[in-house]
């Protein structure tokens, strides 16, 4: 393992590529030893060889990239949200606007603080949830009809918004907060506060709790604000 990931490191520094012989010479391996991890790197999509021989890294390592990158996001934001959890005794939530698509990203709950039950694919379900609402009103109104245009506007519980003109005007209220009033599942209230960083990252941060408790978690909006702040200074800390 250790001698193919070096093998890795030394293609990587040849944005060009670099032959196997020369490869073999930098990580000092033997020649037939390189090019036996070379096929087997190959084999499993991190690494190839092109057309004039030499090798470059493979498209699987993108794909680890991206991964590596949620994983430093969620490194960087679940300490606030777990905190907001347990400042409000609530379920806290993290979802940002990726790739046309409104994704849940991290949810702190506990054992007093349970999550919503997604019973529906997050995904499908924006117009109906207290994030994906906060994150629509932050969208520009092209990207709002491209949207809403490939995600149908489903009755989920008889508090459902289904009415796209209706939806618009209620994506947030005079507070600057997104809600979800049973509107995704009955017996479960939502408040969303949006979390931007000025250079095209569009999120929301949202705690749920029983209907009852809304005006309570209203009342303190003040510390929703202060977790998305935080959080937005952390992403935008964060390599």
């Amino acid at each position: 393992m250790q001698r193919a990931l070096r093998l890795m490191e030394a293609v990587a520094s040849h944005p060009s590529g670099a032959p196997a012989k020369q490869l073999a010479r930098e990580t000092d391996l033997p020649l037939a030893t390189t090019y036996h991890l070379l096929r087997t790197l190959a084999h499993e999509g991190y690494a190839t060889r092109l057309s004039d021989g030499v090798w470059v890294l493979g498209h699987r390592v993108q794909t680890l990239h991206g991964r590596t990158r949620m994983q430093q996001l969620l490194t960087a934001v679940r300490p606030s949200l777990a905190g907001l959890r347990d400042e409000l005794g609530a379920a806290a939530y993290f979802g940002l606007h990726v790739d046309g698509e409104i994704r849940l990203v991290d949810v702190a709950d506990g054992p007093r603080a349970p999550r919503v039950d997604q019973w529906v694919g997050f995904e499908d379900a924006a117009h109906a949830t207290a994030i994906g609402k906060c994150v629509l009103a932050q969208l520009d109104d092209g990207q709002r009809r491209d949207y809403l245009s490939r995600h149908p506007l489903v009755d989920l519980t008889p508090h459902t918004i289904t009415e796209p003109r209706r939806l618009l005007r209620g994506l947030s209220g005079p507070t600057g907060l997104s809600f979800d009033r049973e509107e995704y599942a009955l017996g479960t209230s939502c408040a969303a506060v949006a979390v931007a960083d000025g250079n095209g990252m569009i999120g929301a941060l949202a705690v749920s709790c029983r209907p009852r408790r809304l005006p309570r978690i209203e009342s303190a909006s003040h510390r929703l604000r202060a977790t998305a702040a935080k959080i937005q200074r952390t992403l935008t800390l964060t390599p």
